[in-house]
């Protein structure tokens, strides 16, 4: 004897949501942290009395060496570096809380899919591959939500 779900070809629904549901909403919650958490880290830094601490005075989008190593590169686009590492920060937070309320969650992946994909730039220049293959991930994983977005749910703005 067969259950109604095996005759129907489809998995049983957790809650009434289907597993690309769930898994849309896992992968979301992840991508959102992710961009919270590395936004917040660019405003760290370490107080007079030696704490560690947050605030806009601290804020720092790279290292300077490593920022330096990349400057130094001939393919490196100068024009774009002060804009971008000044925004940086910011737009990994914004995108971030964006993608974790569900509020134009499509638009907030393709702003970290691109953030993802300069940064990526930046330490090809540089041959560090380490990073690019983790950033990759990162932008394989932006692609698979964006891909699952018409499984978005809890969002405050459904259609982007």
């Amino acid at each position: 004897m067969t259950s109604e779900v095996e005759r129907e070809g489809s998995s049983p629904k957790l809650c009434g949501w289907s597993d690309e549901t769930w898994a849309f909403l896992v992968l979301r919650l992840w991508l959102a942290l992710r961009a919270i958490v590395t936004g917040l880290q660019k405003f760290q830094g370490v107080d007079e009395g030696g704490q560690a601490a947050f605030g806009l005075k601290y804020y720092k989008a790279m290292p300077d060496a490593l920022f330096n190593k990349i400057a130094a590169e001939p393919l490196f686009l100068s024009f774009m570096a002060k804009p971008f590492t000044a925004s940086l920060g910011y737009l990994l937070i914004i995108s971030g809380l964006m993608t974790l309320l569900g509020l134009g969650t499509r638009i907030s992946l393709v702003i970290q899919g691109v953030l993802y994909v300069a940064l990526t730039y930046g330490l090809i220049l540089i041959k560090q591959d380490a990073g690019v293959a983790w950033l990759g991930i990162h932008v394989a994983l932006v692609a698979l939500a964006l891909a699952w977005a018409k499984h978005n749910r809890l969002a405050i703005l459904q259609k982007w």
